[in-house]
């Protein structure tokens, strides 16, 4: 099922707490998130510095590495002495998103690894307190999304926290992802400790010190209890009523499902897919397996067609800045987008998702994605490069995405029965010649509409009567 929460239950534990109750029982006004569709993730912390090595050799587990190597904190801690990300432009960031045609950002405020990566006044062991950087890059990074109307969320590790002496967890099994080196007694560590002493308190200055937050994305529920859940969704709806959650809230608190490395989700409701270009969330030096600029504009169209968002992640470097390969498919993005973005920003599913590729289409599967955690490495996305048909659709327009796309003659059977106006190309003037059939719409494209694109994804925009 999709996750929700139980608006009678919430209401419940407003009057109970004394919280106002207001309008706030309500979902807030998701219009902004549904129209997005794209946005940028962003997994940086003391695992950048590391990039992949430790004590001599490439780690497992990438950004998990701290658990896979079962290093102390207080070894941990060390790596912070050298983070000084100098070469950090937040506006850079932020105006790369926006070229690749992303209206929104998430950024980890706090990983697995527990280290904040803003200036906390509830832990210490945050970027500002113990780097030689002494920066908050949130605070830059709030100013930035303001100035150039991107919208800020922010990414909390809700049920994995490796320095904090409270945090069990039951993932594959009993004490599957605790500190178990550190703190060895799993059955003495109470998530309740954990959640008054630093979940609800590092929430808290997240919402009031940084601005608006469109979203606060939280991973890893575990062992969070239902009363819990609730009352986390109560805080964040009194500090900041219009901030959307996702569904990693636990117990059905969310407003939108989280398909994680995979285009799948529970259903065509609201959901998100989340993915890497590459193996990894967090920067590795030793990464060289990375998605195609044609593959990335493929899932991207995937997951819009079936009413989703595509957060697509890039692990900034240890020095600030983003890879180059990272870069470079970002920018290759952004030049598709400022020719085929009407055809995904604002758009809604038409009725038919795809055609030539039902196999992949069906990827959108009816299984709850939610509750399927993964780990540190793995990626479920199709690398198929078959060309297909997937459709959007905005107002009086349908979108018919020709991707991976090599004919110059064909008929779209999906668009059959329409009354057509008009049909184009997106990006050229060109004339498309066109006809409805009793069995579809006849296309045959200008000659030379291959030369116009770097990526071979073309958009035919059919525009009703």
């Amino acid at each position: 099922m999709f996750l929700k929460r139980p608006l009678l239950l919430l209401s419940i534990f407003f009057l109970a707490t004394g919280i106002n109750l207001k309008a706030q029982v309500a979902s807030p006004d998701m219009t902004w998130f549904k129209d997005a569709k794209f946005g940028l993730f962003l997994h940086w912390g003391l695992y950048a510095q590391t990039a992949g090595d430790w004590n001599g050799h490439p780690y497992k587990g990438n950004e998990h590495f701290m658990l896979y190597e079962r290093i102390p904190v207080k070894t941990y801690a060390t790596i912070a002495d050298k983070f000084n990300p100098t070469q950090f432009n937040a506006e850079t960031w932020v105006k790369q998103a926006k070229r690749a045609g992303m209206k929104y950002i998430v950024y980890t405020s706090k990983h697995h690894d527990g280290f904040a990566m803003y200036n906390s006044l509830v832990s210490d062991y945050n970027i500002y307190k113990r780097t030689p950087f002494k920066r908050d890059p949130l605070a830059e990074l709030a100013a930035a999304c303001k100035k150039y109307d991107i919208k800020l969320c922010l990414y909390y590790s809700l049920g994995r926290d490796w320095e904090d002496p409270d945090v069990p967890t039951n993932w594959p099994v009993k004490a599957g992802r605790s500190n178990t080196w550190d703190f060895p007694d799993e059955d003495a560590k109470v998530f309740n400790r954990y959640f008054e002493r630093k979940v609800k308190p590092q929430v808290t200055e997240l919402l009031k010190n940084y601005g608006p937050i469109a979203v606060m994305w939280f991973d890893t529920p575990e062992l969070i209890s239902k009363k819990e859940s609730a009352e986390l969704r109560a805080l964040i709806t009194q500090l900041q009523p219009n901030c959307l959650v996702n569904s990693r809230i636990g117990n059905g608190y969310g407003d939108f499902g989280i398909s994680e490395q995979s285009l799948g989700a529970a259903s065509r409701n609201t959901w998100e897919a989340c993915i890497t270009i590459g193996k990894n969330w967090g920067y590795n030096r030793h990464d060289s397996t990375w998605k195609s600029p044609e593959l990335l504009v493929r899932n991207l169209i995937n997951v819009v067609s079936n009413n989703g968002n595509l957060l697509l992640n890039v692990g900034p470097m240890g020095n600030g800045t983003f890879p180059a390969w990272a870069t470079a498919r970002l920018d290759s993005i952004g030049q598709w987008m400022k020719v085929n973005g009407e055809a995904i920003t604002g758009t809604h599913p038409y009725a038919i998702a795809a055609e030539g590729n039902e196999l992949e289409s069906a990827s959108i599967s009816k299984k709850d994605e939610n509750s399927k955690m993964k780990d540190a490495i793995y990626d479920g996305t199709p690398k198929s490069l078959d060309a297909d048909i997937f459709f959007t659709a905005k107002d009086k327009s349908v979108f018919a995405l020709l991707r991976s796309w090599k004919k110059k003659d064909f008929e779209i059977k999906s668009l059959k029965g329409l009354s057509i106006k008009s049909v184009d190309l997106l990006g050229t003037e060109k004339k498309v010649n066109w006809k409805a059939t009793a069995t579809g719409l006849s296309i045959s494209l200008p000659e030379d509409y291959v030369l116009s694109n770097k990526i071979p994804i073309y958009t035919l925009k059919v525009t009703l009567n």
